[in-house]
């Protein structure tokens, strides 16, 4: 079940991105001749107007393909004909369908929490003394400065929209001590060395946060900072990668991706908890694929609106011949990368690691 979940899943995100393109070069007056959901060999299809749509056997892909896109045409209506803004426009549509899809996503999560959390501390874990009957502050970070109505506003320079910043700084932090920015009285105060372990349980988050009430205005509030804050570790996590500082054993691909949404579908207590989790996964995957697909990377959109850039500077198109041997070096490149990491997914369910 947890696998047609998956499926479920990636086929909506690639859809979403797919459909951006094309209704944007519909809209534009692009022709489009085909529009694919999957790859591979054809399940079904329908030729309406121009257009051809097709459902295919592999739910990994998807593409809107249009006249013209990495050739010339003497068609007054393919893609490289186009004004450059139109073709910008469509380039970029599908990205940001990803992050709108994203953002939905996170406002119907934040609508089911009973309310909605913030950032600032509502206070500290502690105990009971069996002997006095008073409370016991087992929290080290209210010893090292933080305080009751505190709000996170940088934890060692990174930027706290919401709590999924805090559950990303936390569940990768290597040491207890941190530096801290909050906003206290209306002022931002530095704290420096605090320490977050709760003595008792040894967890490191020993602090609880203020909850607001649920309407349309914290709701919609808290998505859009859920969703900031995802924009935002996704770029923190790509940084990482790029500079080494991810272990090239520690990459993931569809496979990965796939087990843990298996996971998640599997493993949840109940039905709504499950929905919230999914919710909250699906979010950060389509974010995630909106960000990639804006890197100026050869061969994804980033990569094509790079040559727009260009062009724009230059006054004039790269020859398409040559855009497209970039194009197909930067595919090749992205393909033999998505193997090595499908190597390491399928080594990490063998082993167990």
């Amino acid at each position: 079940m947890g696998i047609v979940i998956a499926i479920i899943i990636f086929g909506l995100i690639v859809t979403v991105h797919e459909f951006g393109h094309f209704i944007c070069a519909k809209l534009s007056g692009i022709r489009v001749l085909e529009f694919a959901i999957g790859m591979g060999p054809k399940i079904v299809q329908k030729k309406k107007g121009e257009t051809m749509y097709s459902l295919r056997l592999l739910p990994i892909g998807g593409y809107c393909a249009m006249e013209g896109e990495d050739e010339t045409t003497a068609d007054s209506r393919g893609f490289r004909n186009a004004a450059l803004w139109k073709r910008m426009i469509v380039l970029f549509a599908g990205p940001f369908m990803n992050f709108i899809m994203g953002f939905i996503l996170l406002v119907v999560m934040a609508g089911m929490m009973d309310s909605v959390m913030t950032t600032k501390v509502s206070g500290f874990r502690y105990y009971v003394d069996p002997d006095s009957g008073q409370p016991v502050y087992c929290a080290r970070s209210v010893e090292t400065g933080l305080k009751k109505g505190d709000q996170f506003i940088k934890i060692d320079g990174t930027r706290i929209f919401s709590f999924v910043d805090l559950n990303f700084i936390f569940g990768s932090a290597k040491t207890d001590t941190h530096d801290v920015v909050v906003k206290r009285d209306g002022e931002k105060v530095e704290l420096e060395g605090v320490v977050f372990r709760d003595t008792q349980l040894g967890d490191m988050v020993d602090f609880g946060l203020e909850q607001e009430k649920r309407n349309v205005l914290t709701v919609t509030k808290s998505a859009g900072n859920m969703f900031l804050s995802m924009t935002h570790v996704v770029g923190i996590s790509l940084k990482q990668l790029a500079t080494g500082k991810v272990e090239k054993e520690e990459m993931s691909g569809p496979v990965g991706v796939v087990s843990t949404i298996n996971e998640v579908a599997t493993e949840s207590e109940d039905k709504e908890d499950t929905l919230f989790n999914l919710l909250y996964l699906t979010s950060l995957i389509t974010i995630n694929v909106g960000i990639f697909n804006l890197l100026p990377i050869p061969g994804l959109d980033g990569g094509r609106l790079l040559f727009c850039l260009i062009e724009l500077v230059r006054r004039k198109p790269v020859k398409p011949e040559h855009e497209g041997y970039v194009h197909l070096a930067g595919m090749v490149l992205l393909f033999g990368i998505m193997i090595f990491v499908t190597y390491n997914d399928i080594v990490r369910l063998i082993t167990g690691g």
